[in-house]
């Protein structure tokens, strides 16, 4: 680009000196929106197209500006393009720079439109498109866990509450709660798309255009449902971008819970499972060491994505209509969201498949904890016996297995007996962690039977 181009010709005439270098390297957008180039092209072109259906541009000088912006997409695609802090975002470098090519007609472009509107617009299209990344990646996480809970349908390990051991359950029920809390994030993710997807194209800078334009066309041009209803909240309201911060922040609590179970289970305490050395590293002094850095950094960067929700939250405080520049500030909070997301999904998604788990340790660690514990309280409830009573004789066993270091399973008849006479060998079906997990066969169970028709019902209903 030529000096010239880097003043700010685009709207200086009003002004008789030039902007402070601080003040414009402090107001400059350019060095984080750039990334919008693809948006804002596409959506000059849709204006373009529509400014020439409505009479306002020749054909011919439509076809020039949309040859000109698909060369300048192609220099910026090849790292050839000059940004320029003195014109302060993306769209104005594009713009001048489709001018130095095409000459004034590069000039109108902009008519009928501002970058209020023009803004708007470019970051409905960008979180569009990731929100449709997003939503792949998700799909693949979720198939990922059921996968794997059908393959583990049967693995017995220990239920926790208060990760005190409670009753026994099966490894792919528990890959089936992780699937479900997902499950409600993809719908929230795509419930957020409905109404990111809308065109303010058209609002300009507050009022509207006294110009003949057709918003229905830009909207159907890029592919919005219908245009925006009201000029002055199309350009001033974020929340959109706020809305997926939520979707993200509830997202990543749900990941960060997973990445906790992750690494407990992966300590020599538990040993619960095993994950490939990809998505672990090792210490600079303890060679033993092999560390679950990807589940912890997922579970970290929790906090630096609610801290972004909160950003925006407080970003659109008190804002008077329509637009305030505080709203530049929308685009890094909103932008590193994106990427944190992605990169966490795209973690979860690879990790997952490549888990490996120690039945055998699962196993061991639900027969201690008396878990079946409930499950004699339940056959002494069939037997007759009040639920009080029964939770006090099954308070009394557990006790006298404490004193014996033994479980429930592991007692003889007689001993059992000593409690309630009600008691008989067919007691030792539902001591069992077999008989424990098998007796829980309805809907939302953690019966083998039942997770593997709840992997079935999943399945089907998976969002695109």
């Amino acid at each position: 680009m030529s000096d010239d181009s880097k003043t700010n010709q685009q709207w200086g005439g009003r002004f008789s000196e030039p902007t402070d270098a601080f003040v414009a390297r402090f107001t400059a957008s350019v060095n984080f929106d750039q990334r919008l180039y693809e948006q804002d092209i596409r959506g000059s072109i849709a204006h373009a197209t529509m400014l020439a259906q409505v009479g306002v541009l020749t054909d011919e000088e439509k076809d020039q500006i949309i040859q000109g912006l698909n060369e300048v997409r192609e220099e910026i695609e090849r790292g050839e393009f000059e940004w320029s802090e003195a014109l302060e975002d993306v769209h104005m470098n594009i713009e001048a720079r489709l001018t130095q090519k095409i000459g004034i007609t590069g000039k109108k472009l902009h008519t009928g439109r501002s970058r209020n509107d023009q803004v708007a617009t470019d970051i409905r299209l960008y979180l569009r498109d990731e929100i449709d990344a997003i939503s792949t990646e998700l799909t693949r996480l979720r198939t990922g866990l059921l996968d794997l809970a059908e393959r583990e349908a049967s693995t017995i390990m220990p239920g926790f509450t208060h990760l005190q051991t409670a009753q026994p359950v099966t490894f792919g029920h528990h890959m089936l709660a992780w699937q479900e809390m997902i499950s409600r994030d993809h719908d929230r993710l795509l419930d957020c798309r409905k109404r990111v997807n809308l065109s303010p194209l058209g609002s300009a800078a507050l009022a509207g255009t006294t110009y003949p334009i057709d918003r229905e066309c830009t909207a159907e041009l890029l592919g919005f449902s219908a245009p925006t209803r009201n000029s002055l909240d199309s350009v001033s309201d974020r929340d959109f971008a706020i809305e997926f911060c939520a979707f993200a922040s509830l997202l990543l609590t749900h990941l960060s819970r997973a990445s906790e179970e992750l690494i407990l289970w992966t300590s020599a305490q538990f040993n619960f499972i095993d994950l490939p050395d990809r998505f672990c590293t090792g210490s600079s002094i303890m060679p033993q060491k092999k560390n679950p850095d990807v589940p912890e950094l997922v579970r970290g960067k929790t906090g630096r994505i609610n801290g972004h929700l909160i950003a925006l939250l407080t970003l659109m405080k008190s804002q008077p209509l329509a637009y305030n520049k505080d709203n530049q500030e929308d685009k890094e909070p909103l932008f590193d969201a994106v990427d944190t997301v992605k990169d966490c999904l795209r973690a979860f998604a690879d990790m997952i498949p490549a888990l490996e788990t120690n039945k055998t340790a699962m196993y061991e660690a639900a027969k201690r904890g008396f878990s079946t514990a409930t499950d004699l309280a339940d056959y002494l409830v069939r037997k007759g016996v009040a639920f009080r009573d029964a939770h006090e004789i099954v308070g009394k066993s557990v006790a006298f297995g404490l004193e014996q270091q033994r479980d429930l399973s592991e007692m003889t008849l007689e001993e059992l007996q000593q409690f309630s006479t009600v008691i008989e060998s067919d007691v030792f079906d539902v001591l069992t962690l077999e008989g424990s997990v098998a007796a829980r066969s309805h809907i939302g169970g953690t019966a083998p039977e039942q997770v593997k028709i709840a992997v079935a019902t999943a399945r089907q209903t998976l969002n695109p």
